[in-house]
C-alpha cells in the first residue's frame, strides 16, 4: 500500500468516527451548527473532519497543499468559543490538540488548487448528516489536472457486511470498498445494465442542488420507469459505483446559468465511478476538467452513469437542454 493511499484511507477513516461521534451526541441533542455568510449549515463535525484530514495529511505530505472547504475564522469568534470547545473536544478523540492548533489545522485546508494538491469535503451533505441521513467524507489528490486518488467514506451506506462504507479508487488501478474499520472488502464494479427503462437515477434530496424538473422530463423521455433514489452527497457516486444506481445527474439549474461545480463536491466520487467501470463528464458528455482551479469552470453540470447508458442519456439530455 502506497503512503498515499495509507494516509487518505486512515484520514477519512479517522474523520468519519468523528463524524459519527458527533453525530451520536449533538444531532438530536442540541444545537450543532453556525451559520456561514451564505446561510449553509456548518456542523461541529465539518469542523472538527477537516482538522483531523488536514493534520494527517500534513505530517506525511508536508509539502503537498490542501484545498478544503472550511475555515476557521467564524470558530475564532468570541461569541462561538463553546462551538470551538465542542469541535476541540471531538478532535481530542482522534489525536491531541488545543483550540489553536485544530484552527492552524483546519486553515491548512486554504491551499491553492495547482500542481498537487488534495482537496476536501470534510462533510459533503450536510444537511443530510443533521437529519440522520446521507453523508459523506471526500478526500482526493489531484496531481497536474488528473484526480490520481479518490477517498469517499460513507458512514451511513451499509454493505452486505457492516452499516458504513468506504470507497477507496486510484487512477488506472480500479475501485474497491472498506469498511469503516479498513477492512478490504473487495473491488466493486458498476450494473451491467443496458435497458435504458429499467436504470435507477439517483439524485440529491435538496431540490436547490439540482433541476428536478429536468431530471423529471429525462426520465419521462427515456421511458425510465423507477423512482428515483433521493440522496444527498457523493454518497450518489458511490451507489453508482457499486451498482446499486446506474446514473447520477447534477443537472444545472436554470436560475443559476452561471454556476460551475466546486471540485471538492465530485473529485473522490468522480475517480470512484471510472475506476469502477463507469463513465462521468458533464451533462454535454464533455470530459471534467480538473485544471481549472477550484470550481469546474469548463463544465456544465455532472453525468455519471454506468457507461453503456452514458451516450443515450447526454443524447437525451442535448434535446432536452436545447
Amino acid at each position: 500500500m502506497s503512503l498515499e493511499q495509507a494516509t487518505g484511507l486512515r484520514a477519512v477513516i479517522a474523520a468519519a468516527k468523528l463524524c459519527q461521534a458527533v453525530r451520536n451526541v449533538m444531532v438530536d441533542n442540541g444545537p450543532t451548527k453556525l451559520d456561514k455568510t451564505d446561510k449553509s449549515p456548518v456542523t461541529v463535525a465539518d469542523f472538527g473532519a477537516q482538522a483531523v484530514v488536514c493534520k494527517m495529511i500534513s505530517d506525511q505530505f508536508p509539502s503537498d497543499a490542501v484545498v478544503g472547504e472550511e475555515g476557521s475564522a467564524a470558530l475564532r469568534e468570541e461569541k462561538n468559543v463553546a462551538h470551538l470547545e465542542k469541535v476541540v473536544s471531538f478532535v481530542n478523540q482522534q489525536m491531541p490538540c488545543d483550540g489553536d492548533s485544530v484552527c492552524q489545522w483546519i486553515d491548512r485546508g486554504a491551499g491553492q488548487a495547482q500542481g498537487r494538491y488534495w482537496v476536501l469535503d470534510p462533510i459533503d451533505g450536510t444537511k443530510g448528516f443533521l437529519r440522520n441521513d446521507q453523508y459523506a467524507v471526500a478526500l482526493a489528490l489531484i496531481e497536474n489536472g488528473q484526480v490520481q486518488w479518490g477517498f469517499l467514506a460513507c458512514p451511513a451506506l451499509p454493505n452486505a457486511q457492516t452499516a458504513g462504507s468506504i470507497f477507496v479508487a486510484q487512477c488506472g488501478a480500479g475501485a474497491k470498498m472498506y469498511s469503516l474499520e479498513g477492512d478490504d472488502l473487495g473491488s466493486i464494479r458498476v450494473s451491467t445494465q443496458s435497458g435504458i427503462a429499467a436504470a435507477r437515477l439517483a439524485e440529491s434530496v435538496e431540490s436547490a442542488h439540482t433541476n428536478q424538473g429536468l431530471a423529471a422530463q429525462l426520465r419521462e423521455n427515456l421511458n425510465i420507469g423507477a423512482e428515483p433514489v433521493r440522496m444527498d452527497s457523493q454518497a450518489k457516486y458511490a451507489a453508482v459505483a457499486r451498482g446499486d444506481a446506474e446514473i447520477y445527474l447534477r443537472s444545472p439549474n436554470s436560475k443559476t446559468p452561471d454556476y460551475r461545480e466546486n471540485i471538492w463536491d465530485h473529485a473522490a466520487g468522480y475517480l470512484v465511478v471510472e475506476e469502477a467501470g463507469g463513465r462521468v463528464t458533464d451533462v454535454r458528455g464533455h470530459p471534467l476538467d480538473w485544471s481549472q482551479g477550484k470550481r469546474l469552470e469548463n463544465n456544465i453540470g455532472v453525468l455519471a452513469t454506468n457507461g453503456l447508458l452514458h451516450d443515450e442519456v447526454v443524447n437525451a439530455l442535448a434535446k432536452l437542454l436545447s
